[in-house]
């Protein structure tokens, strides 16, 4: 965690990813975003059927530098083994096939 609090949990628009922070002239980084965005919604909606919060587990949208969309998980440890485990018990039941 980095900064006050919860700022790891911001949901803003992260063209071209933290890792260069890089735009590329002709790269349609917005329709990547809305892609992951999408993709990530869904995945919070199935946390939050699960039980769990946002604030301690949450898909996050992001795009790479080439404009492909990212969906990246962020959260705390407790929830994220939380999760592991919850996918884990799961695939063991044969419910592992997306």
């Amino acid at each position: 965690m980095t900064g006050s609090g919860e700022d790891w949990l911001n949901d803003d628009l992260d063209v071209a990813g933290s890792d260069t922070g890089l735009w590329v002239s002709g790269v349609d980084y917005i329709a990547g975003w809305r892609e992951a965005r999408e993709t990530a919604d869904r995945l919070n909606r199935a946390l939050l059927g699960a039980g769990f919060e946002l604030s301690d587990v949450r898909a996050v949208a992001s795009t790479r530098e080439d404009g492909r969309g990212v969906v990246r998980l962020a959260g705390w440890v407790g929830a994220v083994h939380r999760l592991a485990a919850l996918l884990e018990t799961s695939a063991e039941r044969g419910g592992g096939s997306a």
